[in-house]
């Protein structure tokens, strides 16, 4: 049975049997969204991770958390392999904590990418450009991975607040600022499946001189410099001795300017090169 208000009588038209709706808490310093109306991304990855969360259903809520990403309401948005997780104040004095999971690619899934993208200098050149290059999708189709969620259930959506739809105003109004972060820096979508931009670049780097990975090698550095100064300034090989270039003893007469003195019908540098033989 549902519950009326004291003094209303269950009768009264305009009588709603549901609560009105709870306004936020108003907050200072939130992360508020760029875009006051219309589309939400202005870049082609931007745009694709929407249609991507149209077609499994999630994108169509996305108006819910609109007005609330609008106003600040989110108070921080981190991203991190496998995890976006965000804070948004609701209604109560606690803000709520929001979860949105994706698998992140191992380490050799990257490797193969990473190498296929250094491959190629196309994706090398917008990728250090700080672009994101058109057809990266189909250098991760092609090794049987997906830069975007392919469905609903590769997503694991979590917020601490009482609503049970799913996704809430909380949920929508952080992947609302998401799309726009990754407006602002394409690689955090990468970051999401697991590699971030200074290792990516490194990596690519070195595919691309048949050298290691820099982010899988990290863990197997040198010893640390306090254990090793008594032999820092020890030389640690012999160096190579170059020989030196051999060369004419008359060649430095060729690079003599004209000479129009002449002894006996013979040019000078003629007449000095018998000399300088000897």
């Amino acid at each position: 049975m549902s519950r009326r208000r004291r003094g209303t009588p269950p009768n009264t038209r305009g009588y709603s049997a549901f609560p009105p709706p709870s306004k936020p808490r108003a907050v200072e310093g939130g992360l508020k969204a760029r875009s006051k109306r219309g589309a939400i991304a202005q870049t082609w990855w931007s745009e694709r991770f929407i249609s991507v969360l149209e077609d499994i259903g999630v994108g169509t809520r996305l108006q819910r958390g609109r007005n609330y990403a609008r106003k600040g309401q989110v108070l921080s948005l981190d991203v991190d392999a496998g995890s976006i997780t965000a804070q948004v104040q609701g209604s109560r004095a606690r803000p709520y904590r929001v979860r949105v999971g994706v698998t992140a690619f191992g380490k050799a899934e990257w490797a193969k990418l990473e190498r296929e993208l250094a491959g190629n200098a196309w994706y090398l050149a917008k990728l250090l450009a700080g672009e994101m290059p058109d057809d990266i999708e189909d250098v991760f189709t092609g090794l049987g991975l997906s830069l975007f969620p392919a469905s609903a259930g590769e997503l694991s959506m979590d917020c601490s607040c009482p609503d049970w739809e799913v996704p809430c105003k909380h949920l929508a109004a952080t992947f609302y600022l998401l799309a726009e972060s990754f407006d602002e820096d394409p690689f955090r979508i990468l970051a999401w499946r697991g590699r971030d931009r200074e290792d990516l670049l490194g990596n690519l780097h070195a595919a691309r001189s048949d050298g290691p990975p820099a982010a899988d090698t990290a863990e197997h550095a040198g010893a640390p410099l306090e254990d090793c100064l008594d032999s820092y300034f020890t030389m640690q090989g012999e160096l190579p001795r170059p020989s030196p270039h051999l060369t004419a003893s008359a060649s430095l007469l060729d690079q003599l300017p004209p000479v129009e003195a002449t002894l006996r019908g013979r040019s000078l540098p003629d007449l000095l090169r018998a000399a300088y033989r000897r």
